[in-house]
């Protein structure tokens, strides 16, 4: 019993520690990120590039499924109660408010976070981050605060794409395969989707896009420098990222309402 206890104990002692050290270092990112958006705004760019567009196709390609499965489901369903024109509003409330804003950050914590990850932990174990500080050079602000801010600026953008093409797939779905009529389609959705559900939509992007992206850039530069370190981090930040969204979707859910 005692040595349960000791362990609840440790354990907990831990968590404490290493929280506080995630919020520090979550304080020295955002203290370096002026800096680097005025004067090192390129090498932010590259970063939106490799974390961004690089993460298209999977983004797209999930979209277009995603879409087509409401547009299939919506109907099935709605069609019990003779409100298949409402297919529309369905995807969009489903694509805007929810699925959009959470299956992107899954597939961006699976593309992108994990990428960032392992090569930021592959750097520190080939000593590349030790090299930089003997140069008197800070690795925080050249190496770490771009890839966290290319992916905050990502995400919201990844959001936005993800549920224009669900819809563009809602609609292949439901008005060209099951012959919804498309003017009720759209029309119903712009005039119940409102401004409101939209920025539900963009500040839950951006909330993910800061927790993937500081959760990747934390686990890469605290990783274990081995390839097993290096692995463990990969596997850990698609774990923790996951459920930092659903817990995070949670919560803004709970307060938009």
């Amino acid at each position: 019993m005692n040595k349960l206890l000791r362990e609840i104990y440790n354990n907990g002692i831990e968590f404490v520690r290493t929280f506080g050290a995630f919020q520090l270092f979550f304080m020295r990112l955002l203290r370096h990120s002026p800096g680097i958006l005025i004067r090192r705004f390129d090498l932010v760019i590259m970063q939106v590039f490799n974390t961004g567009a690089l993460s298209l196709v999977i983004i797209m390609v999930s979209g277009l499924f995603v879409g087509g499965v409401l547009g299939l489901q919506g109907y099935s369903n709605l069609a019990r109660f003779n409100a298949e024109d409402s297919i529309g509003v369905f995807a969009a409330f489903g694509l805007v408010k929810e699925l959009g804003p959470v299956i992107t950050a899954l597939l961006f914590a699976g593309r992108a976070g994990t990428s960032l990850a392992s090569e930021i932990g592959l750097m520190k174990a080939t000593d590349q981050l030790s090299a930089m500080e003997m140069m008197a050079v800070n690795p925080v602000p050249r190496v770490l605060v771009p890839r966290f801010l290319g992916g905050v600026i990502a995400m919201p953008f990844l959001a936005a794409i993800f549920s224009m093409i669900g819809l563009f797939g809602t609609h292949l779905v439901a008005v060209e395969l099951l012959s919804v009529d498309v003017g009720a389609f759209w029309q119903q959705m712009q005039s119940t989707v409102e401004l409101e559900d939209i920025n539900e939509g963009i500040l839950k992007s951006i909330v993910f896009g800061v927790a993937a992206s500081l959760i990747a850039v934390w686990e890469g530069y605290n990783a274990i420098p081995t390839a097993e370190g290096v692995g463990r981090a990969t596997t850990r930040t698609v774990v923790i990222t996951a459920i930092a969204v659903l817990i995070f979707d949670f919560m803004i859910t709970a307060v938009m309402l």
